[in-house]
């Protein structure tokens, strides 16, 4: 510890963001430019190097957190990023990306505010680039396997340069025009700015790993001929079929699920459109759901100038502290204001409806979307309470209710004998292999929608596990331990 007394003497300093209402004007990332020394420093004095970190546990990664704080406080930044890099491929992506279970599990969290390692994760992970310590590392050696990573999302990305790193030559197969699965087209700029990612994949090509875009295996290219040309097949296609709300009035015209809305705007702001053919600009936006997704609506239709925003969201408002049946080291769920609620208003003028179940939509005499009917939640079972029944005028509605797992269309499953199980993913076994030899699968496709840690932890794992398969049962892969052994948990 650099100072033994520090978590009794500093108090939790998080990282500045840029004015509300300045964000609105862009699509820049909501952090404030410039370094954040010393603060930053102090901030990782906080740590209290436990000799039992449950940082270790919460997060999926198993990073080293204890340690890189130590060194941070010290200012060596060389050895902080070593050891970051040694269990995280893409740290700028989770320092910005991650809802940080790590601080929940902090034992300074207790009864005291955690550590900020989400801030201190990403000052490491950003100097690391500014210093050159986050270089390319292309193998000594090539072992002569090939293997094929169907998705470019974060579970893809990660497996594919670990397996590069090894040595085996290694293909991404993307169906998109560009490489990042939801990391591109899924997650907004003032997230995360996507010449972040497109450094990233520049040093994966430098590294040797191979990019083709534009290619749906299963119905551009046969999974068939695809494990002929390849040892080994990783399939990380993610869990990007929306959940429905079979309400009277869905077939409106009006009412698109929130992915479709985020990919037109990630597409205008990549240079596509001069303005996404789904703007909400000047009009009346209903968001029905709760969770990032929603929040990731919000703050782009405020950018684009939408007239009103409501967010229905069918959970009680949570409480400000944990709650006794959520106890520490769980990441518990508490009112949190995101940076699109700030930028709404919240929490003075908070634009989201609690306990709100949707029960239609209305239209106009054109057949338009006109409103949204909603209805308090029974508490327990969701359903409508007799006589709360309202409506809110709307003329574009996003539905940002999650995922159900892979998309079925196109065939890839069937194609490469893969089964789902009973929750619509893509079935696979401890060892992430699918059932088929040589066919394994990774990231949110295997485990449903998660969290961004646990993709990266799962490529990582896969390609361990792909690594063991080809070598005959050894590999110098490392695997994050949280992963490996809770690949099948929900």
């Amino acid at each position: 510890m650099a100072d033994p007394k520090a978590f009794l003497t500093t108090p939790r300093r998080a990282r500045e963001r840029r004015d509300a209402q300045e964000r609105l004007d862009d699509h820049r990332e909501v952090y404030r430019p410039g370094a954040l020394l010393p603060i930053i420093n102090q901030q990782a004095e906080r740590c209290m190097d436990c000799g039992l970190p449950f940082c270790h546990q919460a997060c999926p990664l198993g990073n080293l957190i204890p340690d890189w704080n130590t060194l941070v406080a010290h200012d060596d930044w060389r050895k902080a990023a070593a050891r970051l890099l040694a269990t995280n491929n893409f740290p700028e992506f989770t320092g910005r990306l991650c809802p940080a279970p790590c601080e929940s599990a902090c034992v300074l969290a207790i009864d005291a505010e955690a550590v900020t390692i989400k801030n201190i994760e990403l000052e490491i992970a950003d100097r690391a680039w500014e210093l050159g310590f986050d270089r390319p590392q292309p193998p000594e050696r090539m072992t002569g396997f090939r293997v094929a990573v169907i998705g470019s999302g974060p579970a893809g990305l990660a497996a594919a340069q670990q397996l590069t790193r090894a040595g085996h030559t290694t293909t991404v197969f993307e169906r998109a025009d560009r490489i990042g699965g939801l990391l591109r087209y899924g997650i907004p700029p003032f997230r995360l700015e996507k010449h972040r990612l497109n450094r990233r994949i520049e040093q994966m090509r430098t590294e040797g790993t191979r990019f083709r875009t534009g290619v749906a295996v299963g119905p551009d290219l046969g999974a068939d001929e695809l494990r002929e040309r390849n040892d080994a097949v990783v399939v990380a296609i993610g869990a990007t079929a929306g959940r429905e709300l079979p309400v009277p009035g869905r077939e409106l015209a009006g009412v698109h699920q929130a992915l479709a809305y985020l990919t037109l705007a990630n597409r205008t702001d990549e240079g596509d459109y001069p303005l996404s053919p789904l703007s909400a600009e000047g009009r009346s936006v209903v968001i029905v759901g709760g969770g990032d997704t929603a929040a990731d609506c919000l703050g782009t239709a405020l950018r684009q100038r939408a007239a009103a925003v409501t967010q229905l969201d069918i959970n009680p408002c949570p409480p400000e502290r944990r709650a006794e049946d959520q106890p520490w080291p769980v990441h518990p769920k508490v009112y949190r204001v995101t940076t699109s609620h700030e930028e709404a208003g919240a929490p003075a003028t908070d634009p989201r409806v609690f306990r709100a179940t949707t029960v239609g939509f209305e239209a106009d005499a054109d057949g338009h979307l006109a409103g949204v009917r909603f209805a308090d939640a029974e508490p327990g079972d969701r359903h409508p309470r007799p006589g709360t029944e309202r409506a809110l005028p709307a003329d574009l509605a996003l539905l940002a209710l999650g995922f159900t797992g892979p998309e079925r269309d196109g065939g890839l499953a069937e194609q490469l004998g893969l089964a789902h199980d009973r929750r619509g993913n893509l079935g696979r076994d401890q060892d992430f292999a699918g059932g088929p030899d040589g066919v394994f699968v990774a990231g949110d496709a295997g485990r449903g929608q998660s969290l961004i840690v646990w993709a990266v932890a799962e490529g990582r794992a896969a390609a361990a596990a792909v690594d063991r398969y080809l070598r005959g049962g050894t590999t110098d892969l490392p695997a994050p331990i949280t992963a490996t052994t809770r690949a099948l948990a929900p």
